[in-house]
Order: structure tokens, then C-alpha cells, then sequence
């Protein structure tokens, strides 16, 4: 392994541990390194094993035609879920939780099946999945600015953060996840809007890729993985005292808050 994987790696580590964002660190490695990028996210996770964290799921990213096209790539990017990321429906970030939150609202897959075989279909995510349910991803950057390419964004655990689940657990055969329909609110203020096929094509079929991808790579998705299969509109900065709200056509609802200091609730 590189010195520059360890040195990208130890930068990040810093930038969270001392709550200040660091420059990007697409610099310390060759253009579109993106094999590199995946190795200081792999150098996190066995910090965050190590520490007793569990491995909880994957998130996929970049599922965004647009968004993939600013970044000059032609594929998602997945990072890893562990168990001290995830918050209760209707519960709160803590105050100066994360560097630079963003909230965007997905749909969360839990898997009943291993998923293994590296030509992973759509069919088979679904014959996996126990249930789907609504889900707010609160992203962040360690990263200054959010000033990212692929390469920073893969290094970065893809921008994870936090994740909410909500509390409605909606079997496949109830509900066409590429036909939904997603409206989040800030307050009483709608700040995203989309549909399943926003999502790669479908909520399925960004999941599928996920799954193909990490079978090839050693690593597949396990029964009781959760994964968050991608964003359904816009992500938006959140701040102190926000609230907000998603709701998803046959899935429910999800909410989450961001405490202000000094808030003991």
C-alpha cells in the first residue's frame, strides 16, 4: 500500500477527529485514481472495525446522471455503513456532529439473502430483500468546502455521515420502488423532490449494481446488510435547529433534527 493511500487516510482521519475540514486529497495520487481512493476507504474501515464498530450495510453515491457528470465519472461509488451511523426516526444530530451535513432523502433496502454472484441482477435484490423502507442519508464532507472530485468523495467513505431508517417495513411485492414518489421538507418548506427512477433507473437496479460490484471485489452484501441504494433528489445543507421531514409514496416517512448547543433533549 502506497504512502500516499496512508497519507490521504491519516489527513481525513484528522480533518474528523479535530472537526476541521482538510484540502482535498486528490493531489497525492495520479489522475482518476480511483483503485487508490477505494484502499484509503478500505484503510478506514478496518480503524472503525478495530474500534468496535460493526459494519452495518453499504450507501451508494454518484447515483445522480448530473452529478456524475460534473465529477467526470460514469458510475456510482458505494461506501461503507457502521453501527455508530445511524440515528433514530425522529430522533437528532447531535450539535457539532459532523463538519459540513447534508441531507438527502433514499430508499433503504434490508437484505434477508447474501448477495454474491458478481452477474447480480435486479430479479435477484429483490428475491433477497426483506423489506425496503424510507430513509434520510445525512452526508458530509471532510473534505474543505466540499470541494470534491471522485477521488475524494471514494476516499472519503464516499461522503458518509449519518443515516435514519423510518419505521414502516414495506415488502417489494407492495410497492414499485423505480414508480415512487419523494418530497422532503425543511420545516414547512419543500426542499427536494423526486422519483425512484432519479435513482439510477430505479432503486433496484442501482442496488443490483452495487451488489455485482462487491462480489467481484471479494466483499458481497450479507443477509441483514442494510443498504441505502442512492438519492432521489437534490441534497440540501442542513443547520442547527432544522427539521426535516421525507416522505416516500408506499414507503412512509422519515424524520430527523439537528440539536442546537446546548440542547439536552
Amino acid at each position: 500500500m502506497s504512502a500516499a493511500v496512508h497519507k490521504a487516510a491519516e489527513l481525513l482521519a484528522a480533518a474528523s477527529t479535530t472537526a476541521t475540514p482538510c484540502p482535498p486529497v486528490r493531489d497525492l495520487f495520479a489522475d482518476g485514481d480511483i483503485d487508490a481512493a477505494y484502499e484509503v476507504q478500505r484503510l478506514h474501515a478496518e480503524h472503525m472495525l478495530a474500534a468496535g464498530h460493526r459494519l452495518v450495510g453499504r450507501k451508494i453515491g454518484l447515483t445522480s446522471p448530473a452529478v456524475q457528470r460534473q465529477l467526470g465519472v460514469d458510475q456510482p461509488d458505494f461506501g461503507a455503513l457502521f453501527s455508530d451511523m445511524a440515528l433514530p426516526h425522529g430522533g437528532s444530530v447531535p450539535a457539532g456532529r459532523l463538519l459540513q451535513p447534508k441531507v438527502e432523502a433514499e430508499v433503504a433496502l434490508v437484505l434477508a439473502a447474501d448477495l454474491t454472484d458478481p452477474g447480480c441482477t435486479t430479479a435477484d435484490v429483490r428475491d433477497a430483500t426483506a423489506y425496503a423502507s424510507p430513509a434520510l442519508e445525512i452526508v458530509d464532507s471532510r473534505i474543505a468546502g466540499w470541494d470534491i472530485s471522485i477521488v475524494d468523495t471514494v476516499a472519503d467513505n464516499a461522503s458518509s455521515g449519518l443515516f435514519v431508517l423510518g419505521a414502516d417495513r414495506v415488502r417489494l411485492a407492495q410497492v414499485d420502488l423505480a414508480g415512487v414518489r419523494m418530497r422532503m421538507q425543511r420545516g414547512g418548506e419543500v426542499v427536494s423532490q423526486g422519483t425512484g427512477t432519479d435513482c439510477l433507473g430505479g432503486p433496484l437496479t442501482a442496488a443490483a449494481w452495487l451488489a455485482a460490484t462487491l462480489a467481484r471485489r471479494g466483499d458481497p452484501l450479507r443477509a441483514g446488510d442494510i443498504v441505502l441504494t442512492g438519492t432521489l433528489g437534490p441534497m440540501v445543507p442542513a443547520a442547527a435547529g432544522d427539521v426535516f421531514t421525507a416522505g416516500i409514496t408506499g414507503l412512509g416517512s422519515v424524520q430527523i433534527s439537528f440539536a442546537t448547543e446546548g440542547d439536552t433533549a
